[in-house]
């Protein structure tokens, strides 16, 4: 049996301070460990070839800053280019413990799991250590991120410790996915629309005097924009277009009678506003009727939405359908040479 081929990116922005003793105590579990020099002012690549002698460390370079998704393309790109079967990774500034890359590879290697990330939020008492404003941020954008995604499991989305499966990850668009804070995010709506399998993966919060460059309420309108992109886009494809299911005619019906309910009810309101005049008790009730059953048929969608969560891992499939389409190759390739064969024979004869 193949060994499993796991390897590390580190997107590389500010943290020649720590990159060193991050890259010392990653584990001989992984192969190959990928530093992506994102236009650092630091230099953090040259510093890395200059102080790093660990044969397994392949620096990439950014010619200009990219974010963090940009590196990460960068180094997932060329992860899949040297055939890694397991790609995970952790930033440079020391936050996250490299000692957890088995723990966040083996239930992607065991075939229980896509996607592994993440979660700060398991033990209220490391908790306390993160800054309020990230702890309101990470949920505001979390409640966000399941919308968005479907994936109603999942916490501390922006959590960037995360490990993925290269089957999963060859059939994902890189183009499509953001370059920077909104990486992460719109890696999981990518991931969603292929119905992979998420985990969370419970760790620490390990805060010290690094200096995080992602700044909440500089981000969070543009993360409600292109949040609201992905939630139309996956509910598009996954209940009208890809499928058509009782949950597509809930919150179809549902939108509807809310919409009718919430526009009829305002007209009349302001109707009588202006006029002085009591609405009607008919009108009254057909407004709060239509908008009763329209919240009803949207909350059944929801429901139907959160059991509806991936449970299958998608890279065993898409890796039975590669053995069945290398089978198939060899069964054409066998046949073609009997009958080059049978064909000289018969020539021969």
């Amino acid at each position: 049996m193949n060994q499993i081929k796991v390897s590390v990116v580190i997107p590389c922005y500010r943290v020649k301070k720590h990159i060193q003793d991050v890259i010392s105590r990653i584990g001989p579990e992984v192969i190959r460990v990928y530093a992506v020099d994102d236009c650092c002012p630091e230099h953090s690549g040259d510093f890395i070839l200059e102080n790093i002698t660990d044969p397994r460390v392949v620096v990439l370079r950014n010619s200009v800053n990219l974010g963090v998704g940009g590196a990460m393309k960068n180094g997932y790109r060329q992860a899949l280019h040297d055939g890694m079967d397991i790609i995970v990774k952790i930033d440079g500034d020391g936050q996250m413990d490299p000692s957890l890359i088995p723990i966040f590879s083996t239930p992607i290697q065991d075939g229980e799991a896509d996607y592994a990330k993440g979660n700060r939020f398991y033990d209220l008492t490391h908790i306390s250590q993160m800054p309020f404003i990230r702890i309101f941020g990470n949920s505001a954008l979390s409640f966000m991120t399941k919308l968005s995604t479907g994936y109603w499991n999942v916490f501390d989305v922006n959590n960037g410790f995360v490990a993925i499966h290269a089957n999963v990850l060859s059939h994902i668009n890189l183009d499509k996915v953001s370059d920077r804070y909104f990486f992460e995010s719109d890696m999981l709506y990518q991931i969603c629309l292929l119905r992979g399998k998420v985990v969370d993966i419970p760790m620490d919060a390990l805060y010290a005097d690094e200096e995080s460059n992602l700044i909440i309420n500089k981000i969070f309108f543009e993360f409600l924009y292109k949040h609201n992109r992905n939630f139309f886009g996956r509910i598009f494809y996954n209940y009208f277009l890809r499928d058509f299911s009782i949950a597509s005619i809930e919150l179809f019906i549902g939108t509807l009678l809310f919409l009718f309910g919430t526009i009829y009810g305002t007209a009349a309101w302001i109707q009588a506003a202006k006029t002085f005049i009591p609405t009607p008790v008919g009108t009254i009730m057909l407004s709060v009727l239509t908008l009763i059953l329209g919240i009803q048929f949207i909350i059944s969608f929801i429901n139907y939405d959160i059991s509806s969560v991936p449970v299958y891992c998608q890279h065993l499939k898409l890796l039975r359908k590669k053995s069945k389409s290398n089978r198939s190759e060899l069964i054409n390739l066998t046949s073609n040479k009997f009958s080059a064969q049978t064909t000289k024979k018969s020539e021969d004869v």
